[in-house]
This record gives structure tokens, C-alpha cells and sequence, in this order.
């Protein structure tokens, strides 16, 4: 690990936070049923890393108190969507990768009824490949969460499952 960091500034993600590093440093977070959205533009050693919790903002009313609201996927990528599109660089060229969304909330309302790990993974997915992102790597659902560390000067994430 002490070759990956390097004396790097650390900077912690807190849920529904997005956050941006225009020099190298490591974005940590830890992930449950949240999914953790990596954005890397290798050429302008550009990274970013969002910890949205929900899926999405699912009335008027809610995106109209919190219209940028990352603690939510479709929010969250909106909000990256806006900072790629200022820097004028191809989607095509932004390494995406997808983590966490698990189902470690083991309540069971209703029979068959999607877990809130499962609709935050498929709705980064959808959003994303609808967006014209590629997804370059992804470690998604499972029962447990996930710390991730991510190094924005050579895009390399690394993952440790929590028991």
C-alpha cells in the first residue's frame, strides 16, 4: 500500500459526496449499498469520485430543493457530466468504474422488491452507458461492503472487501 499512496494527499469521500483532483492524490471511501462512480481522463490526469446513496430524485418537489443534489446516482453523474463537459474532452476518452452497491440492508418489506444496493447499481449503469460512457471496470453487489482507494494520477483503484 505505501507505493500506491506515496505520501499523496488523502482525501475522504463522504456519502453523497462528489469529489475532484486536478493533481495526484487518493480518494478513499468506504461503500455499502451506496456505489462509488470513478471518473478518470488519463491524458489530463483528471479523476473524481462520487458517493451517491439513493438511486434517484424521484419527484418535482425534491429536485426542486436539491437540483444538484449528489446524494443521488443520476444526480451525482449530472453533476460530473457538467465538469467533463467544461474540460471539452470526449466521452469517450473518460475511464469510468463502478464499485460497491451492495445488499448488506437485509430488510425484506416485500417479496421480490429490488434492495436499494441493487436499484443504485443498475441505475448507475443505465445512466452511464446512456450517457456514452464506458465502464472499463466494475466490482458491483455482493452482501459486503467495500473500502476502495483511488490513485488520480494512474487511474489504479484498489478494493478490500469488509466482513
Amino acid at each position: 500500500m505505501e507505493d500506491f499512496e506515496s505520501g499523496l494527499q488523502e482525501i475522504f469521500v463522504h456519502p453523497g459526496e462528489v469529489r475532484v483532483a486536478n493533481t495526484p492524490a487518493i480518494l478513499r471511501t468506504v461503500l455499502g449499498s451506496c456505489v462509488g462512480i470513478v471518473f478518470w481522463i488519463p491524458r489530463l490526469m483528471f479523476g473524481a469520485l462520487c458517493h451517491p446513496m439513493l438511486p434517484t430524485i424521484s419527484s418535482y418537489r425534491q429536485r426542486e430543493r436539491a437540483p444538484s443534489s449528489t446524494r443521488y446516482v443520476d444526480a451525482a453523474i449530472e453533476c460530473m457530466i457538467e465538469k467533463i463537459d467544461s474540460l471539452h474532452v470526449d466521452r469517450g476518452e473518460v475511464q469510468v468504474k463502478l464499485f460497491g452497491g451492495a445488499d448488506v440492508l437485509h430488510i425484506d418489506y416485500r417479496a421480490n422488491a429490488p434492495t436499494v444496493g441493487q436499484m443504485n447499481r443498475e441505475t448507475a449503469v443505465d445512466i452511464l452507458r446512456k450517457k456514452g460512457f464506458r465502464i472499463v471496470a466494475s466490482s458491483l453487489g455482493g452482501d459486503c461492503g467495500v473500502q476502495i482507494l483511488f490513485h488520480t494520477g494512474t487511474g489504479e483503484v484498489r478494493l478490500r472487501r469488509l466482513a
